[in-house]
């Protein structure tokens, strides 16, 4: 029989979050999980009394986090997993989103990432260690037309967690990178917020996400449930997978593009060079 751990989770009203609550709930751990409404676990909360905390947070503003990541360790003395995954998408070409959307969605996908992981960083130190999962998409390593804010997020995340990654290990504290691809959950298609379009794109690469929002068109392969089974299990895995793509297609999809990637700076060997003083100088 596993012990009963305690995990810090954003953004469990739907989609992974939701998915991950509550299948950890069921199995008996204790989840404190954030949301901007209490209503939308006001079930959870009826069922799980005793393992089940639900705390406002808009992870937006930095002060909040850092009272609700004090709060949450003062009552709990000890979480064993943070999961970061609160965040958004939002489509539309680059000169098609508002100045207000842009800084938005970096105050939530990123900064809002960034400053949850600073908060817990003293306390999982000093308790021993820990495990923190950030979760991004594999659009964290391949980008769309369309997308390309939501890929500056993904991106930024994924290098600053790489980078605290190899800051904290030896403090006993392991952190994952889980890239999702397409599942079937709001994020998709109910949450996604899409820019003012301009018809001047609508026969371009940057609109075709159009097609993908629209659930007729055919339906994500990815099972949201699924994915949250293999996070949840993801935090028994020593050492600590640094990234976990999650879907066959996401896979296939970041393996050619790494692969193009590669082959392009491996022609680019005398140019580098090219730029080095001479051998002696």
């Amino acid at each position: 029989m596993t012990q009963q751990r305690t995990w810090l989770i954003t953004g469990i009203s739907s989609g992974f979050g939701r998915h991950l609550t509550e299948q950890l709930l069921a199995r008996g751990d204790r989840v404190i999980g954030t949301v901007r409404d209490l209503a939308k676990t006001a079930d959870l909360g009826a069922q799980y009394p005793q393992t089940f905390s639900a705390q406002l947070l808009d992870v937006t503003s930095t002060d909040a986090i850092g009272n609700l990541v004090e709060h949450a360790f003062d009552q709990f003395k000890r979480i064993d997993v943070v999961i970061s995954n609160a965040g958004y998408g939002l489509f539309g070409a680059a000169e098609e989103l508002s100045n207000a959307q842009i800084d938005q969605m970096i105050a939530t996908n990123l900064v809002g990432s960034i400053q949850l992981i600073r908060a817990v960083i003293p306390h999982l130190r000093a308790q021993g260690g820990g495990r923190i999962i950030q979760l991004s998409s594999y659009g964290g390593q391949v980008a769309f037309a369309g997308n390309s804010l939501y890929h500056a997020t993904k991106w930024g995340i994924e290098g600053f967690v790489e980078a605290v990654a190899q800051e904290v290990a030896g403090f006993g504290i392991g952190m994952t990178i889980v890239e999702p691809g397409g599942a079937r959950t709001e994020f998709r298609y109910g949450s996604a917020q899409v820019a003012s379009l301009l018809s001047i794109y609508d026969d371009t690469p940057a609109h075709a996400f159009l097609r993908m929002l629209d659930p007729q068109n055919g339906l994500a392969a990815g099972d949201p449930a699924r994915m949250a089974a293999r996070i949840i299990e993801s935090a028994d895995i020593h050492p600590a997978p640094l990234r976990m793509v999650l879907g066959s297609q996401a896979l296939q999809s970041t393996i050619d593009t790494l692969r193009q990637r590669l082959a392009h700076f491996e022609t680019q060997t005398a140019l580098a060079a090219s730029t080095d003083f001479p051998a002696g100088e």
